[in-house]
């Protein structure tokens, strides 16, 4: 049982780098310092945006944006870190 915390564990980290990397790409684009019309780029979009957006989309729900800036993503790592430090470690200790 421990290992499979371990594993959720793993797979959030995982995902939290994803969600990182799909704000980078975003910031890219917005700057105008890759272009979409690229295969790769739009590619790589838009697997990220297949990770990222299931997730997403009930935060957004209820979060709009707040001055143009999306914070579901801030909102969904901080869920994430939430879970990484608190909740497994305490469900770690209470099967040990």
């Amino acid at each position: 049982m421990i290992r499979l915390l371990l594993f959720v564990d793993d797979l959030l980290g995982f995902y939290a780098f994803i969600l990182l990397a799909t704000v980078v790409v975003s910031w890219l684009i917005a700057f105008d310092v890759i272009n979409v019309r690229n295969g790769v780029v739009r590619s790589v979009l838009h697997v990220l945006s297949a990770l990222t957006d299931p997730v997403l989309a009930p935060i957004r729900r209820f979060l709009p944006p707040v001055g143009g800036l999306d914070l579901s993503f801030l909102v969904l790592l901080l869920v994430i870190q939430l879970v990484r430090s608190v909740l497994i470690p305490d469900l770690i200790d209470l099967i040990r």
